[in-house]
């Protein structure tokens, strides 16, 4: 597994409150899990962060699938991480 360290803007498109879809460097993926909300990753006892992100799987149109942590910023939906 190789992972990538990013701060790219992408574009996210939210279903129900979650995300649907991506498009990241020109290519579209389709989510193809339950998204995971960052926060609840986070393993903070006292006084968790407040992050608005996601980490979900997303399955481009070959089929090829990457898992990305993204989070909601002034400027938009930044890529954090990309695990291929």
């Amino acid at each position: 597994m190789s992972v990538l360290h990013a701060a790219d803007i992408v574009v996210v498109w939210m279903n129900d409150g979650k995300p649907a879809r991506l498009i990241w460097g020109g290519t579209r993926y389709r989510v193809t899990d339950e998204p995971t909300r960052l926060s609840d990753l986070l393993f903070e006892v006292t006084h968790p962060p407040m992050i608005d992100g996601w980490r979900f799987q997303g399955t481009d149109e070959t089929g090829r699938s990457k898992v990305f942590d993204v989070r909601r910023t002034v400027a938009g939906w930044e890529l954090v991480r990309v695990y291929d």
